[in-house]
Parts: C-alpha cells; structure tokens; sequence
C-alpha cells in the first residue's frame, strides 16, 4: 500500500494553501470535497468534468502537499478527503471565504 506526505497541521502554509486553492479546478475540487465528504480519486474526477488522470494526479498532490487535503490508499483505491478541521484551526474562517469566493467567480 502506497503511503503519502502529509504536512502536520502547524506546518501548513497560508501561501501554499492560497496557490493550491488559487486554480480554478482545485477550487472546484475541494468544493466538491466540502459537500460530499471523501471521495475516490477517479469519482472526484468525474464529478469534476471528466479530469484526465495526469492532471487529476497532478491537483491531488498540490492539495496535497498544501495540507488542504488528505489521501489515503486501500487496497488498490486512493481516497480523498479535506482537511476541514486543520485548515480551520490553522486559518480560521479561511477555507469557507476562498470557497465562496470560488463560487462567485464561476
């Protein structure tokens, strides 16, 4: 089973977070995280508009490595979930403004 990077919650960065959150389909990632909970990686991808792979690999790991979101491996699936919890208590009332803001500019 493949293990992932995750920063601990004191080491994520409000300037990572932004450029994570900065682009259009990350945006709308971790917005579809927020309303449906964990996720496949493949089903977060055809929820988003049919991601290819490689760019779906590509977001994960900048949200990732972020702190915005967690991956985990079972079996031969990947899974991912969104750090609410450490995001708000790092950045409080952060997430919930950039993802509004997302909205309005969709």
């Amino acid at each position: 089973m493949r293990s992932y990077h995750h920063p601990a919650p004191e080491d994520i960065r409000l300037h990572d977070v932004l450029f994570a959150l900065s682009d259009p389909t990350r945006s709308r990632l971790v917005g579809l995280l927020r309303e449906r909970g964990e996720h496949t990686v493949g089903g977060l991808a055809e929820h988003a508009g049919a991601i290819p792979k490689s760019t779906m690999s590509y977001h994960n790991k900048t949200l990732r490595e972020a702190g915005v979101t967690r991956i985990r491996s079972e079996g031969t699936r990947c899974f991912v979930s969104l750090r609410s919890e450490d995001l708000e208590a790092r950045y409080p009332g952060l997430l919930d403004l950039l993802l509004a803001y997302a909205a309005n500019e969709a």
